[in-house]
């Protein structure tokens, strides 16, 4: 830290992070003479503006217009501001593709040059790590920052066009590329259980008895067949097995290794999470984004996890190093074992796969100052990293086949002879011991268990299930597994039930239309191509234009062709007449909820009542006289408004108490808190008169 502060001595210096739960841990490893500030998330979207609201002059190479995203104009000032007063800027928003653009960003809003500009990269939130980025500073990747801006463009145009197709023909709310993809999975799996049709076989064990020991023999094979799948092979066998001995024919032993997982990425993470502790994909992003950005531990914050959004399982050197020493002090030499990379095609290697951030900080020494959940999931991180670099175990198996009367049945006892890494992770580890055996001894069968079953259908997809399958056919990428999901929940597209993820009836109409009007632009295989070419983009290999040429005019007109083609969804009728026009009236649905209205609108207006009660606030509306009631938006928020909506849209604006906090220096006019949350400042209540504007000393 000496050498950082005596190259810059004197100087201001601002780095600018994502997170603001990373500002108070990043400055006191950086000491004095540096600010940390947070963008918290993205600062700018484009805007809804030009041809079909996609912020995109199609024209013109599909050059973007950006705006300052709404609710983000009180951090932009704010670090306008500190920009303003430091010398020296850094950037150190995540290390991704989203992190890269929202650095790019940073660079427009703040009028800094992307070609010089000092960019940091690290993978974990340690004293060393930020040492290490400040000194060895990169340039922006343009093209990686291309590659999100590709993305982006790509998505607000399939999900704006397709959106309102479907909006007004079938009432889905949107569609987009990687969520209607991952529909079609779901949905195929579905009608795949729906049309299941169960088959008998046939389950077939012996008991056999050596003095004292009873040893269990499971049906291996009968002439050609492996299965029982027929009535009369069940009799036949049956009828041999009266002898009422089976023969050993043979005895193998070998030596059984099992090797560790490789450490976790995004998506095996959130599967193990799944698996081993039903958590969500939404709730393990959320254990995991706390886990990297820190906790209170011993009055110190620390990170205890490397970054969260990866598919690489390859880990660092210097981890390895540290990982093998303290592998070998505390468990023996032994138990070191070879370092496990599987090569995922399009994995960003350079990235490491997740884990802990320090060896000694083992899950039991840290218990107390995490969340039960926060020391579920990191006990599952710690153990899979240095799992993953831990000898095999080694398990003594042995396999017996016997014979009765041509009919094969085998028995398999293990056990284990070297723990290896399930010393660390306390697997169990049962051993079955057969007694002592020889070929040639014939058993007395004590006991026959033959049983008659059916087949079953597939079970629905689980979260996990379904975060493994995007994985596997390259749909999105890890940062979106998990908001994928969530959005198709949001959407009622899908539901969870028990842990499983099943579509609803709006979801199958939705898969349906997208299959039926655009075939390419929802097939699994059309969204891992393009996924394919945004990593082409980011390695320099294509251009974006020629990208998003090649996607935006055949897209268009497949909409077209859909919007002529597709029929308009018909209202359900109610059974009653409009009593206004005699026309049928008929259920609908707005955002504002369900109701009961004329089928002939727009030409006839008459709306019946709400199907869902709606709570009344007590008040009247200002405008027409009738009672206000709450409402829930499209974001979940309940805000007041007229009960006579449509034809009264009066909505109630929120009254927000003004605190005064002191004298504007500049005009005199007084100091209030404006904003929200964690995005409050000080502003001039002159303004727009007066612009002044001050960082609120919490």
């Amino acid at each position: 830290m000496l050498f950082l502060t005596t190259i810059v001595l004197g100087a201001m210096k601002l780095v600018i992070v994502e997170s603001p739960n990373k500002c108070h841990t990043i400055s006191r490893y950086l000491g004095e003479g540096y600010e940390v500030l947070a963008t918290v998330g993205h600062l700018r979207d484009l805007s809804t503006s030009g041809k079909g609201g996609f912020g995109v002059d199609i024209e013109n190479g599909f050059k973007p217009t950006y705006v300052v995203s709404p609710g983000k104009r009180g951090t932009v000032a704010e670090l306008k501001e500190a920009a303003r007063k430091a010398d020296i800027i850094y950037l150190a928003t995540d290390p991704d593709r989203e992190g890269e653009a929202i650095a790019w960003h940073l660079t427009q809003i703040l009028g800094l040059n992307p070609k010089t500009t000092k960019r940091l990269e690290f993978h974990e939130i340690t004293r060393v790590s930020i040492s290490e980025a400040i000194q060895n500073p990169r340039v922006l990747d343009m093209n990686l920052v291309e590659s999100q801006e590709t993305r982006r463009i790509m998505d607000r145009i399939i999900g704006f066009r397709l959106s309102n197709i479907i909006q007004k023909k079938i009432k889905s709310p949107s569609a987009g590329r990687v969520q209607s993809a991952t529909l079609e999975l779901i949905c195929d799996h579905d009608k795949e259980i729906a049309n299941f049709v169960p088959e008998p076989y046939w389950s077939l064990s012996l008991e056999l008895k050596k003095n004292n020991a009873k040893i269990t023999a499971n049906f291996h094979s009968f002439l050609d067949f492996k299965k029982i799948e027929n009535e009369e092979i069940n009799a036949e066998i049956l009828k041999k097995l009266e002898i009422g001995k089976a023969k050993i024919v043979s005895i193998k032993k070998s030596v059984r290794t099992v090797e560790s997982k490789p450490a976790f990425t995004t998506s095996t993470l959130q599967q193990e999470a799944f698996n081993t502790y039903k958590f969500s994909t939404k709730k393990t992003s959320s254990l995991a984004q706390q886990l990297y950005e820190g906790v209170q531990i011993k009055g110190e914050h620390t990170g205890l996890i490397t970054y969260i959004r990866t598919d690489s399982t390859y880990l660092s050197d210097t981890f390895v190093g540290r990982a093998e020493e303290f592998i070998e002090k505390t468990f023996g030499k032994e138990y070191c074992g070879k370092r496990k990379v599987v090569s995922v095609a399009g994995a960003q290697n350079a990235h490491e796969a997740i884990r802990p951030t320090a060896n000694h900080t083992t899950p039991a020494s840290i218990k107390q100052y995490l969340t039960s959940d926060q020391y579920k999931l990191y006990k599952l991180i710690y153990e899979r990293a240095l799992g993953s670099l831990m000898a095999p175990k080694k398990e003594a198996v042995t396999q017996v086949t016997y014979d009765v009367d041509g009919v094969t049945f085998r028995t398999e006892g293990s056990t284990v002879v070297f723990d290896g890494y399930t010393r660390l992770t306390h697997e169990q580890n049962e051993s079955f011991n057969l007694p002592q055996l020889s070929e040639g001894e014939e058993l007395i069968i004590n006991k026959i268990n033959n049983e008659q079953k059916f087949t079953e259908a597939p079970t629905p997809y689980t979260e996990a299930k379904i975060v493994k399958l995007m994985e596997d056919k390259k749909i999105g990428r890890p940062s979106t597994y998990a908001s994928t999901i969530a959005t198709l929940l949001k959407r009622e597209y899908v539901v969870s039930k028990s842990g499983y993820i099943i579509s609803t009836e709006q979801g199958q109409k939705t898969a349906h239309v997208l299959r039926k009007y655009f075939p390419s632009f929802v097939d699994v295989k059309y969204t891992a191509e393009m996924e394919e070419k945004l990593d082409h983009i980011q390695e320099g290999e294509i251009t974006r234009t020629e990208t998003l040429t090649d996607f935006y005019y055949p897209f268009i007109k497949l909409c077209d062709s859909a919007t002529k083609k597709m029929y308009k969804d018909m209202d359900e009728p109610t059974g009653e007449f409009c009593p206004k026009c005699g026309a049928p009236l008929v259920y609908k649905k707005s955002k504002y909820g369900n109701f009961i209205g004329c089928s002939n609108f727009p030409s006839c207006d008459y709306r019946e009542k709400e199907l869902e009660e709606l709570e009344q606030t007590g008040e009247t509306c200002p405008i027409c006289g009738k009672p206000l009631v709450y409402r829930v938006g499209k974001k979940g928020k309940k805000f007041v408004a007229c009960s006579g909506y449509p034809e009264c849209n009066y909505i109630k604006k929120e009254e927000t108490p003004i605190e005064v906090v002191k004298k504007c220096p500049e005009c005199g006019g007084d100091l209030i808190v404006r904003g929200r949350g964690k995005k409050k400042f000080l502003g001039c209540s002159n303004y727009p008169n007066c612009h002044h504007i001050e960082k609120l000393d919490k």
